[in-house]
C-alpha cells in the first residue's frame, strides 16, 4: 500500500509523512509533494493507493487536484486536508468522493481513522474483483477457452484469412480489430508455487481479472494462459482523454497490476510490455520477443516491470518437435524455464531407458535434437556452444556423449547447467549497460536535468525499473550516485578554479546558489567557501 501526502507547506509535509505510524495500517511507502502538479507526476509514475492532500495550494486547489487524478485513476482514495471549515469545500469534496475532509491540525485518531477507512474500502473493492466466486465463474465458461485457443495459434504464427479474422472476433465478441496493438507477458514468482497442483487455474483467473480490471479503461483486453506459464494480454488502445504520455501507459498500468497482485494475493509477479505493432501479422514476433526478455534481461530476478526494445530484432524461433512435442527444450531454455527444461530432459531419457532402447540410432538421434538446441541457444546470444560449455564440447565432437543413453544424460544435464550459467551472465551484463549508460550521462550533462525522470527516458526505460536496476547492480540508488557526483564536482571545482560558487553551483545542476551551500555543510560541515579557504 502505498500513500502520497500533497501540501505547499513542507512542515506539512514532513511532520505527516515522517511522524505518524503509517505502518501500522499496512502502509508501506510513503510519498512527499509540495504542489499538485509535482503530485501528479508522483502518481504517473508510481502505484499510488491514497492521496492526502491540502485544499488550499497554489496554481490548483486539492479539489481540482482529485478531479485530475480521478481522470488518470478513479480507484485512488483522496483526503482533504484545511485550515479552515469552509462547507463549500466539503461538499465539493464529497461531490468528488473524498474519503474524509479533516481540519488542520488533525489528530492522530482522526487522520489514521481516515486511512484506515480508505485501506477499508479498497480492500472491498479489490477482492471483489479477485473473489474466488468470479474466477470460478470464469473457468466454467466456454468462451474463455474458444478465445485463449484462438490468440494461442496467433502466438504460434497459424495464418487465418482477414476475412476468418473479422468472422471469429465478432462471434467471440473481441473488441480487436487490425491495426496497432501492444502486448504485456506476466510471470508468477516463486510464491504462487503453493498452488502448482492445487488452485493454480483460482491464482492466475484472479491475477487475470486483476489485471483486466486494471487495463480495460484504457484498452481492449484479450488474454490467455501461454504454453511457457506466462499470463499474455493483447491489447489494444482506446480513446481516453486523460492519456498524456501514451508511451509509459502500459508501463505504469503494469506497475499497478503487480502492486494489487502483492497486496491482494501475496505474491510477486514480473511483466514484459511491447511497445505498439500491427496486429495480426506482427504478434509472433512480438510474442517470441517478450517471451525471450524474460530470459535475457529479467532472468532469475523478481518483480520486474520491463519494455521490449522495439529497435532489437531476434531471429525466428527454430521448433523442436523430436523430443516428445510441445513445448520444445529450446522453448524452455529460451524463456529461462531452466528447472522445466532439465525436467523435460530427465523425462526423455527416463521414457527411453523404459523402452530398454540402448542403440546408438536412438542415442544419436536424441543428442542430435539436444546439441542442436543449445547450439541454437547459445548462437542466438552471441556465443559458440563450445564457450559456454567448454571441455563437454569434445565429448560431443568425439561421439563420446553419444555412447549410452547413460552418458548422453550426463552430457545433457551438465551442458544445460553450464548454458544456464552463462545466460545468467548475459542478463547481469545486459542490466549494466543500463548502468553505465546512466553514469555516462550524468557526467556530461550534470549541469542540465540528471533527475530520475530525465535518466529513464534516455535509456527509454520505466523510472521505477530503471531506479530497481541500478541498485539492484550498484547497491544504491540513483539519487544517491547523483548527489556523490556532484559533491565530488563541486569539491573539485572549489579547489581547481577560481569560479564563483553560484558558478559552481550552475556546473553541478543547482539552479539555487543558497540550496547547494546548504547541501555542502550538510554533507561536509562547512560551507564551500570555507572549504575553498582550507578551513
Amino acid at each position: 500500500m502505498q500513500l502520497l501526502i500533497v501540501d505547499d507547506e513542507a512542515h506539512w509535509v514532513e511532520n505527516l509523512s515522517m511522524h505518524k505510524p503509517w505502518h501500522t495500517l499496512g502502509i508501506e511507502q510513503v510519498h512527499r509533494a509540495y504542489s499538485a502538479r509535482e503530485a501528479l507526476q508522483i502518481i504517473g509514475t508510481n502505484p499510488i493507493d491514497i492521496v492526502i492532500s491540502d485544499v488550499l495550494m497554489p496554481e490548483m486547489t486539492g479539489i481540482e487536484l482529485i478531479e485530475r487524478i480521478r481522470e488518470q485513476d478513479k480507484r485512488i482514495k483522496c483526503i482533504i486536508l484545511s485550515g479552515h471549515a469552509d462547507f463549500e469545500y466539503a461538499k465539493e469534496a464529497l461531490r468528488h468522493h473524498a474519503v474524509d475532509y479533516l481540519l488542520k491540525p488533525p489528530t492522530n485518531e482522526e487522520l489514521l481513522g481516515a486511512a484506515q477507512t480508505a485501506i477499508d474500502q479498497l480492500k472491498a473493492e479489490w477482492e471483489n474483483i479477485s473473489s474466488q466466486e468470479r474466477t470460478q465463474f470464469a473457468l466454467r465458461e466456454n468462451l474463455p477457452l474458444l478465445r485463449g485457443q484462438l490468440l494461442l495459434g496467433a502466438f504460434r504464427g497459424e495464418r487465418i484469412a482477414e476475412e476468418e479474422w473479422i468472422r471469429k472476433l465478432d462471434m467471440y465478441g473481441l473488441p480487436f480489430r487490425s491495426g496497432s496493438c501492444a502486448l504485456a507477458l506476466v510471470r508468477l514468482e516463486d510464491e504462487f508455487g503453493q498452488y502448482r497442483g492445487n488452485g493454480q487455474h483460482l491464482v492466475e483467473y484472479a491475477i487475470m481479472n486483476i489485471a483486466e480490471e486494471i487495463l480495460q479503461e484504457f484498452m481492449g483486453v484479450w488474454s490467455v494462459r501461454e504454453e511457457h506459464g506466462y499470463l499474455a494480454f493483447l491489447l489494444q488502445a482506446k480513446e481516453h482523454p486523460a492519456v498524456d504520455r501514451p508511451d509509459i501507459l502500459l508501463e505504469k498500468l503494469a506497475m499497478q497490476i503487480q502492486a494489487k497482485v502483492k497486496q491482494f494475493l501475496k505474491g510477486a509477479v514480473s511483466i514484459v510490455v511491447t511497445d505498439a505493432f500491427l496486429f495480426p501479422e506482427e504478434l509472433p514476433e512480438q510474442y517470441r520477443q517478450a517471451v525471450s526478455y524474460f530470459r535475457q534481461i529479467v532472468g532469475d530476478e523478481q518483480e520486474f516491470v520491463m519494455k521490449v526494445d522495439g529497435t532489437k530484432k531476434t531471429a525466428a524461433f527454430g521448433a523442436l518437435d523430436v523430443i516428445h512435442g510441445h513445448p520444445g527444450l529450446l522453448n524452455l531454455a529460451e524463456a529461462g524455464r531452466w528447472d522445466a527444461a532439465e525436467d523435460k530432459l530427465a523425462a526423455a531419457f527416463d521414457e527411453l531407458e523404459d523402452k530398454g532402447s540402448e542403440s546408438w540410432e536412438h542415442c544419436l538421434e536424441m543428442g542430435y535434437t539436444i546439441s542442436s538446441a543449445f547450439m541454437h541457444l547459445a548462437h542466438r546470444n552471441g556465443h559458440t556452444l563450445a564457450d559456454l560449455i567448454g571441455p563437454d564440447m569434445e565429448l560431443l565432437q568425439s561421439g563420446e556423449a553419444f555412447a549410452s543413453i547413460g552418458k548422453l544424460r550426463k552430457w545433457s544435464l551438465n551442458a544445460l547447467a553450464k548454458l544456464r550459467e552463462g545466460t545468467a551472465h548475459d542478463a547481469k551484463n545486459a542490466r549494466s549497460q543500463y548502468v553505465q549508460k546512466v553514469r555516462d550521462y550524468v557526467d556530461k550533462h550534470l549541469h542540465l536535468d540528471v533527475s530520475l525522470r530525465a535518466l529513464a527516458d534516455y535509456v527509454n526505460l520505466h523510472p521505477t525499473h530503471l531506479s530497481k536496476i541500478y541498485k539492484l547492480e550498484t547497491g544504491e540508488g540513483i539519487s544517491d550516485y547523483v548527489a556523490s557526483v556532484r559533491m565530488e564536482r563541486a569539491c573539485h571545482l572549489l579547489k581547481a578554479t577560481d569560479k564563483k560558487i553560484y558558478e559552481i553551483s550552475a556546473d553541478i545542476g543547482y539552479l539555487d546558489p543558497a540550496y547547494f551551500i546548504k547541501v555542502f555543510k550538510r554533507q561536509f560541515d562547512v560551507t564551500p567557501q570555507e572549504y575553498r579557504d582550507g578551513r
